[in-house]
């Protein structure tokens, strides 16, 4: 079996799965000065875009092709080549189509979304004008386009609208919820669809903290919320986009009005994947490859499901003692380090919380 993966920024999260399943790795990457660029079989540089993956797939004759691209732009250059590969060549493209990157890479048309398949949102309008405004303070302002939280703030007062307007000519204007936030990997192949356990991503607040500054915890354990709604308006999200690869979905759930509130779909691999994979032992980007090679099945994620606690906690630096290879599975491993340096942050698995709390505390965090 020979795959090409595109991008080589998170092929060392798999290259020790590769390698376990005998699998030739073929990589195209753009920038000459990238990391992991020793670890597959075959490297090709190629120009920015999608033409030279391409041309690379069909020279080398690949079984499939598996992008693994963690920023939005690129994604809609990716599923036009999905479209043309998949049908021209029968290449299968582990990816999300046109139509799924279209309606989530846009935040307004999300919203459409999300109000014709009758799951709720916050309340929004769209935005042209400070004068305009009709919701109640607070409120969250955003951009169509756009990740990580740039270009997000919340106002809590005209005077706060009006300073953002300074940059911006129009925004999506949502209520703000205050509440907890949630997050949730949903894998989708050929119509197979699972929803992985959701994670709990720390409580809203008016400062707009980023959610990797928090302490993130599996599975999600929120009283008067059942992690089955949870899964299960994830799974009519994945349905209705009816598509291939990774969804990563945000939630929000308001203790106040007992309401769990959809926010945005990632289609592409995300920092959520550790903390999954902690809690549950399936590793989403795994996932990808055995849906590139025909071992994906709802079967067999259910197999390997494991019930675990874990949390993800910010550390900055990590000066412990390294996990063992492979060091970013949990496969030989009860913790596992991520991050650029400066920014590292340690996720931590256990069969109960108190032997979370010991693993903790053996750590010194």
């Amino acid at each position: 079996m020979k795959l090409l993966f595109i991008g080589s920024r998170l092929y060392d999260d798999i290259n020790w799965y590769v390698k376990e399943k005998n699998i030739e790795s073929i990589l195209t990457e753009s920038n000459e000065e990238a990391i992991n660029l020793d670890l597959p079989d075959q490297v090709f540089m190629v120009p920015r875009g999608m033409e030279g993956p391409k041309q690379v797939a069909l020279m080398q004759n690949v079984d499939a092709i598996v992008p693994l691209i963690g920023i939005d732009p690129p994604l809609i250059d990716v599923a036009y080549m999905k479209e043309e590969i998949e049908k021209e060549y029968n290449i299968p493209v582990i990816a999300a189509g046109i139509r799924a990157v279209d309606l989530t890479s846009d935040k307004i048309k999300t919203k459409s979304f999300y109000d014709e398949i009758n799951v709720v949102t916050p309340t929004y309008q769209i935005l042209n004008d400070p004068e305009d405004l009709t919701l109640d303070f607070p409120v969250v302002l955003k951009q169509g386009h756009g990740q990580g939280g740039r270009d997000i703030k919340i106002a809590n007062n005209i005077s706060d609208v009006k300073e953002y307007f300074n940059d911006f000519d129009a925004a999506l204007c949502e209520k703000f919820i205050e509440g907890a936030e949630i997050s949730i990997e949903v894998l989708s192949y050929n119509g197979e669809i699972i929803p992985l356990s959701p994670i709990y991503k720390g409580e809203t607040t008016l400062e707009g903290t980023h959610p990797l500054n928090k302490v993130k915890n599996g599975p999600c354990q929120i009283e008067g919320l059942d992690n089955n709604l949870i899964q299960h308006v994830a799974y009519k999200i994945a349905k209705n986009l009816d598509s291939d690869g990774i969804f990563e979905m945000d939630f929000m759930y308001s203790r106040i009005d007992n309401q769990l509130y959809a926010i945005e779909v990632n289609t592409r691999p995300n920092g959520t994947r550790y903390l999954t994979a902690a809690t549950c032992g399936i590793n989403s980007l795994c996932e990808l490859i055995n849906m590139a090679i025909g071992e994906f099945s709802i079967k067999n994620i259910l197999d390997k499901m494991e019930y675990n606690y874990a949390c993800e906690i910010p550390v900055g630096y990590f000066n412990g003692k390294s996990p063992k290879n492979p060091v970013k599975s949990f496969k030989h491993n009860d913790y596992v380090v991520h991050g650029p340096e400066a920014y590292q942050r340690i996720t931590l698995k256990a069969k109960s919380k108190k032997n979370l709390e010991n693993l903790i505390d053996e750590l010194g965090l």
